[in-house]
């Protein structure tokens, strides 16, 4: 009976089982494997068909039915894999079903045991070595994604499958880095992928082979194809200064930033003898003869010309990522040795030979930047071939000679090794060497470092002074930098202990930069500055304590002022700039720039631009137009206040100008007795109504529910500020308003921001609704009108600013500097400062010299009531001639004897003044007193009125009298 079930092919002859997912449907399956082992025209679709449903039943199988594998092993079906394979007949429209099988299988199997017996057999290498048609993008693509998810397969149990430690063989890492200058950046990134997966076994015969065999052709290729990817980069740059290869070089910079990212991680692998290796072909190969001969090649004359080179701008460039990318120590200790103490001995075969790192002395020539004399498939060929290997050519004397570059970057030069004496020395080399840059620091015989300062000089604008100042901040953040090699130039890093003196010539330097991104129109760009703040706080500031010198410190003041008096021109009572000025200062506080992300725009590499067409940020690019001037004039301000602070001590108190702390929160229980409320039903977007009283403050909008246990008292339902409202009547019904809350956002925000409330208030009649809109109106202004006064505070604006003259007077910037030089003597003069000759704005101080103006027409019904007098006094008193007026009349001149008496000629300006002052008299409803600092209360009890510089006491003589409570005033419960 069995026998006639198999003739007629019960299983896999003649029908197909219904249950896909079945030791039956593989066997019917493998029937049509062995029924069609060759491919053609006809049966090329059903073998895809066939192969797809393989993988799907195995994996099936590997997590229900371990009967199912069992009989893929027994049949040994991967054989009919290869069988169809070798024949060449157009038969890749089944190979890339097959390939893409397998990457199936081992990518979704989860039993080890299963992954075992598919590697068991040796069919997989089989497979790997196999002369695929990668003419085929097809065939390409589904190959080196088999080959990946191979290698995620690789551990300590499972290389043993893959690597033949006896035939030194080891198909899956060689046959995969030849792809490693494939025209697909996917292909590429896979093979960085498989080869950093092999390097992590830790299996020492597998990366004895991989660092004998194959670490030296495949890593001198890599190299070459770095550096022909280097000059890509320099000629786009050179030729397209318009921005239109813009996308181009995008695409060319984030694969050299995939290169370098790729080498670091093979460094940070600590494998010793493959870290020497990489390390001497990119320090000879790329970085001496590349990077530092084009940093330095106008400078060093006696050297000879070395081609290829890039332009100044890219060899800066490839350093920054250098020391922000790559941390391996021994390699970027080295490099900044010779930045910041090398001399042109580096392009020499001897500096070559105290420079490398492989064992290999053979390998110690001129550094130079060439080709590898073969492609890597010969290379790897006979070297896998050939006996030799690198490990056995090292000497003794190689070793000796090699040392260790962490202790030759301690020393004045490398050229000078230290005695066999040297440990009797009663101090360090540590301490020689600070010691010795602290007392005569010179740029002598420094060409690189040389070049590097001469970058930073500014000109016209911050092309090049960008990068140079960037590469001085990746070697004082890069963490693997010894800081005895930083001390001894005096550039202080994060490593350093204490801070005992600083590059003055360096710093000088970045004065002047800061300086000049001070002025009107100045083409220095934010993310310079925010950069040079950064390097500045590095090297003179350790744990809140400043070492920068009283020139220098007041130097950083008189930016300071400057950005200051260019901020003052932008003051305007218009709505923009207030939401421009908290917009830039939340933006500062949230984004802070993160110097290895903004390196990393290629847009950077071209020249400045000023236009937005280019979508390049506002911070990377020269502003255009008189609101994107006004936003970095106000973002200048902010990095210039900060600085200042900083280097004083102090903590920030003015800004942000609305305290998260003191404004109501939602949730919040408030004291509403004596307050005006209006009642309102809240319809919001969805439909969902909700009955609420509305309460006005200060600075906020109030959605209030009534607490059920606490009689006069208020849950916060909602809060907004006010100057984000926006209020309209309902044409329709005359007891509803449309009030939106906006949300608070930069100017440089994309689309339309959701708006925190938007809600349809309807009261109880018309006239509460008129009132409502009224006081939130006012209420708006108001708002909008203290925070305008507390800029006036921040610019240290005359105190004559008020409602009624909003923005400054538009003088000349000579004239506002020349008035702030005054105001600071006085300053001075009154009391001392905490560094001598700067005068430093303290909030208290400006805050008493600020006389704000309350326009009674602006008072916001249910808020705080200013103070009223006891006695009101009589009105004729109030139309009593001015003190100026008797004393101007006291003062005429008078007939003398004999004379004719003469009148006075009216003048027209102190007649303007004249009705100005009467104007500002009898815009109150009654005398008002204003309150500014506790001191001045305890003292005077008056205030305090400067006008045209001067300063006039008056004396008040009715009482006044505070009562506790006062109608309109909420507090917190």
């Amino acid at each position: 009976m069995t026998d006639m079930f198999k003739n007629r092919g019960l299983f896999g002859g003649f029908w197909k089982p219904k249950n896909p997912h079945s030791l039956e449907h593989l066997k019917y399956l493998y029937s049509v494997l062995s029924k069609n082992q060759t491919v053609t025209e006809s049966n090329k679709s059903l073998l895809v068909e066939t192969l797809r449903s393989i993988a799907e039943i195995l994996i099936w199988g590997d997590q229900n039915d371990s009967s199912v594998f069992d009989f893929f092993l027994e049949r040994n079906m991967l054989s009919f894999f290869l069988k169809i394979m070798d024949q060449k007949t157009g038969n890749n429209y089944v190979c890339v079903q097959l390939l893409q099988t397998l990457n199936i299988l081992f990518e979704n199997m989860r039993n080890e045991t299963s992954i075992y017996y598919l590697l068991s057999n040796n069919h997989v290498n089989s497979i790997i070595i196999h002369k695929f048609d990668f003419s085929d993008e097809e065939v390409m693509a589904y190959f080196i994604s088999f080959l990946k998810t191979l290698s995620f397969r690789l551990n300590k149990h499972t290389i043993h499958f893959f690597y033949n430690e006896h035939t030194h063989d080891f198909p899956l890492y060689t046959e995969a880095i030849k792809f490693f200058n494939h025209s697909e950046s996917m292909v590429r990134i896979a093979v960085r992928t498989l080869s950093l997966n092999v390097y992590r076994v830790e299996d020492q015969a597998m990366l004895k082979f991989v660092t004998d065999k194959t670490a030296a052709p495949y890593f001198s290729n890599l190299v070459w194809f770095i550096g022909n990817h280097i000059l890509d980069i320099d000629a786009c740059v050179r030729n397209d200064a318009d921005h239109q290869s813009l996308n181009k070089l995008k695409d060319l910079v984030a694969e050299h930033l995939d290169h370098l990212h790729y080498i670091n991680d093979i460094l940070c692998l600590n494998i010793e003898s493959l870290n020497k290796v990489l390390s001497d072909h990119l320090l000879n190969r790329l970085f001496i003869p590349l990077y530092m001969y084009s940093l330095s090649r106008k400078s060093v004359s006696s050297v000879e010309e070395l081609k290829p080179f890039v332009s100044p701008v890219v060899a800066l460039f490839l350093l920054c990522q250098v020391f922000l990318i790559i941390t391996h120590i021994p390699l970027v200790r080295l490099l900044a040795w010779i930045i910041v103490a090398g001399d042109t001995e580096v392009f020499t075969e001897r500096g070559a030979t105290l420079y490398v790192s492989s064992p290999k002395k053979k390998s110690r020539v001129k550094p130079s930047f060439m080709a590898p004399p073969e492609t890597l498939d010969k290379l790897l060929e006979e070297r896998i071939r050939g006996n030799r290997s690198d490990s056995e050519e090292e000497t003794e004397d190689d070793v000796c000679n090699a040392g260790s570059i962490s202790q030759l970057t301690l020393l004045p030069s490398p050229f000078h090794l230290p005695t066999p004496d040297s440990s009797e020395m009663p101090i360090t080399d540590e301490e020689k060497l600070r010691l010795a840059g602290v007392s005569n620091f010179s740029l002598d015989d420094r060409p690189f470092l040389t070049a590097l300062f001469q970058f930073l000089d500014h000109s016209d604008n911050d092309y090049i002074q960008l990068y140079a100042l960037c590469l001085i901040y990746a070697m004082q953040i890069n963490k693997g930098i010894n800081k005895e090699l930083l001390d001894s130039v005096l550039i202080h890093s994060v490593n350093a202990d204490r801070l005992q003196a600083y590059n003055s010539i360096l710093m000088e330097k970045y004065i002047k930069l800061v300086t000049a991104g001070c002025q009107y129109g100045s083409r220095v760009r934010l993310v310079t500055l925010e950069l040079l703040i950064k390097s500045i706080k590095l090297m003179v500031v350790k744990d809140n304590k400043s070492i920068l010198q009283d020139a220098h410190f007041a130097a950083l003041e008189g930016a300071r002022e400057d950005s200051t008096l260019i901020l003052r021109n932008f003051y305007k009572s218009e709505e923009i700039f207030l939401d421009m000025f908290e917009d830039e200062y939340r933006e500062m506080l949230k984004k802070p720039i993160n110097v290895e992300f903004v390196m990393s725009d290629a847009s950077l590499l071209l020249p400045p631009t000023g236009t937005p067409l280019t979508g390049i940020d506002f911070q990377k690019r020269l502003p255009c137009g008189e609101v994107e001037r006004a936003r970095k004039a106000i973002r200048t301000f902010f990095l210039l206040r900060d600085v200042s602070l900083t280097l004083q001590g102090l903590k920030e108190t003015s800004l942000p100008l609305s305290s998260p702390d003191s404004c109501v929160k939602e949730g919040a229980v408030l004291d509403l007795n004596n307050s005006d409320l209006q009642a309102v039903t809240v319809e919001y977007k969805d439909g969902k109504k909700q009955r609420r009283f509305l309460v006005v403050d200060l600075l906020q909008i109030i959605l209030v529910k009534p607490d059920q246990e606490r009689l006069g008292c208020g849950v916060a339902r909602y809060s907004g500020f006010l100057q984000d409202l926006e209020v309209t009547s309902d044409k329709d019904d005359s007891r509803c308003l449309h009030v939106t809350v906006h949300k608070p956002s930069s100017g440089s925000a994309k689309g339309t921001p959701t708006p925190l409330l938007s809600a349809t208030f309807t009261f109880d009649d018309y006239i509460r609704c008129m009132a409502a809109k009224q006081r939130l109106t006012k209420g708006r202004a108001k708002a909008r009108q203290k925070k305008m006064h507390m800029i006036a505070r921040l610019l240290e604006l005359p105190c004559n600013v008020g409602p009624a003259c909003p923005s400054p007077p538009q003088n000349t910037l000579s004239n506002l500097r020349q008035d702030s030089r005054r105001n600071r003597l006085a300053n001075v003069g009154a009391s001392p400062s905490p560094r001598a000759g700067v005068s430093t704005p303290s909030p208290r101080n400006m805050a008493s010299n600020y006389r704000p103006m309350f326009d009674a027409s602006h008072r916001v019904p249910g808020s705080a009531a200013m103070l009223k007098p006891r006695e009101k006094r009589p009105l004729q008193r109030r139309l009593s001639p001015r003190r100026d007026d008797v004393t101007r009349e006291s003062a005429s001149p008078t007939p003398s004897d004999g004379g004719i008496p003469m009148e006075e000629i009216p003048r027209r300006d102190e007649e303007r003044l004249s009705r100005e002052t009467m104007e500002e008299e009898t815009s109150f409803e009654g005398p008002t007193w204003y309150v500014t600092s506790d001191d001045n209360d305890q003292q005077d009890g008056a205030s305090t009125s400067q006008t045209d510089g001067s300063n006039t006491t008056r004396s008040l003589d009715t009482e006044y009298s505070e009562s506790p409570r006062r109608k309109g005033s909420i507090q917190d419960v």
